[in-house]
């Protein structure tokens, strides 16, 4: 499948790497298929969770347990159900990432991190609203704001 993006230009989608959202995300409800376009430099923990429906949306992710290994929430067992996750080695969790004009301000959203299921290909953001993690939490930085 062929996708023209606003931030990658015209790229080839394996279909079989579709991510369904079936609530969508938090503020995109409409939106609910996406791919997940890995950065080539293995380096760099950063990779792009790119809407199908919506060519010019792109969301900045990474694996959060690069920046906050101590970070932990339980997945509640009814998306546990709606997710269909039978073994824990078939998610991956990842959060989205706020990048400014300054670069060494860049946050990600804690109390949000999206689990996918690798295996049937779904998703879903939590809402996590405990008060344990900040919405910004620094990546470079010294310090949780939020």
């Amino acid at each position: 499948m062929i996708l023209n993006t606003k931030h990658f230009g015209e790229i080839q989608i394996d279909e079989q790497k579709i991510i369904e959202f079936k609530d969508g995300i938090p503020g995109f409800e409409n939106t609910k298929k996406y791919t997940i376009i890995t950065n080539p430099d293995e380096q760099i923990p950063f990779h792009w969770l790119q809407s199908l429906e919506e060519p010019e949306l792109a969301f900045v992710i990474t694996n959060p347990f690069l920046f906050k290994n101590n970070y932990e929430f339980n997945i509640p067992d009814q998306v546990i159900k709606e997710l269909k996750i039978e073994k824990e080695e078939d998610v991956i969790i990842f959060t989205i990432v706020v990048v400014p004009d300054d670069m060494k301000k860049m946050t990600m959203n804690l109390r949000g991190p999206l689990v996918i299921n690798i295996k049937n290909k779904s998703g879903k953001q939590l809402l996590l609203d405990d008060g344990k993690y900040p919405l910004k939490y620094y990546l470079f930085e010294e310090g949780e704001v939020c």
